[in-house]
């Protein structure tokens, strides 16, 4: 019998110089997809890539970065080991990848939406002090129920992302999560830890980019879904256009649930693999899902070990 399989794709946060530089020297498609995807946008991606610079931590960067690399470790495994997914599933940015891999947005499109989506999101936050951060050893109930106290008192702070038990991230102004530090402590918290970021990702912050991003999804993404993606907002899952465009318009804005998302597929698969840079989702699912193996894909040696432990 097959396995059932979820593939899933990394957010913000996985990139690091050299990511991608295994496919690039070892796969002609790899190359061929550098240069599409730069030509798209106007970056030399080896060199974003690959030379030490400030620019691959810029959103607008970023994104399209980690999501080059998660479409080119993806396009390589199905190159070399046909594959299907009964479910595709990305943490925040990797929601993208997600759609990507389903079908629904051909990922040179894919590279210029969240290029924009990248600099929409830097542009909410311009005029703005925001930021983000990690709250180590709360349950995701206190963290939350401080944040509404917080919010009836005028601070705006706001949960993010849900990554594991016990690791939640917080965002909204930057003045506001330094105040709430030492209640985040005194409440239990042993890390209150304030991210290198100069966004507030998914949080009503960023309520100025859903129209823009919107209007370009309209433009890009099609209703050929191969599989169904589970939502980060919803944690269910959908495979139409028009769910595509309203659930990552609300992704800006809302929590990405990604714990919980693990948790409501958990039962239904045999194994995770996970496309692009790092292992991060394979560690969070180590608590998210004991139970089912996660895989990862993140350079030519990694890819050969999957595929063999898939024949």
């Amino acid at each position: 019998m097959s396995k059932k399989i979820a593939m899933i794709f990394p957010g913000q946060g996985s990139q690091s110089i050299g990511m991608g530089k295994s496919f690039y020297e070892n796969s002609p498609l790899a190359r061929e997809m550098f240069e599409k995807a730069g030509e798209r946008i106007g970056v030399d991606f080896s060199q974003l890539l690959f030379e030490e610079n400030e620019q691959l931590n810029e959103t607008a960067y970023t994104q399209p970065a980690i999501l080059l690399v998660s479409m080119i470790a993806y396009k390589l495994f199905q190159e070399a080991h046909p594959t299907d997914a009964v479910v595709f599933l990305g943490h925040s940015l990797g929601e993208f990848s997600a759609l990507c891999a389903s079908g629904a947005i051909d990922y040179v499109d894919a590279v210029e939406l969240v290029h924009k989506r990248g600099a929409l999101m830097q542009s909410a936050c311009e005029t703005i002090d925001a930021g983000m951060m990690a709250i180590l050893g709360l349950d995701d109930a206190v963290v939350e129920d401080l944040c509404q106290k917080a919010n009836a008192n005028g601070k705006q702070v706001w949960p993010a992302n849900f990554n594991q038990n016990g690791q939640l991230v917080v965002a909204g102004l930057k003045a506001d999560l330094q105040a709430m530090e030492s209640t985040f402590k005194e409440a239990g918290a042993k890390r209150a830890l304030l991210l290198n970021m100069s966004i507030a990702s998914h949080c009503p912050l960023l309520a100025r980019a859903q129209e823009p991003l919107a209007l370009e999804m309209e433009k890009m993404v099609h209703d050929t879904f191969s599989a169904p993606i589970v939502s980060n907002v919803t944690t269910q899952k959908y495979g139409t256009k028009s769910e595509a465009v309203t659930l990552l318009k609300d992704q800006l804005i809302k929590p990405v649930k990604y714990k919980q998302s693990i948790e409501a597929i958990a039962n239904e698969i045999d194994l995770m693999i996970e496309f692009g840079n790092g292992t991060v989702l394979k560690g969070l699912n180590k608590r998210n899902a004991p139970n089912v193996e996660t895989l990862a894909i993140s350079d030519m040696e990694t890819l050969a070990k999957v595929c063999e432990a898939l024949s």
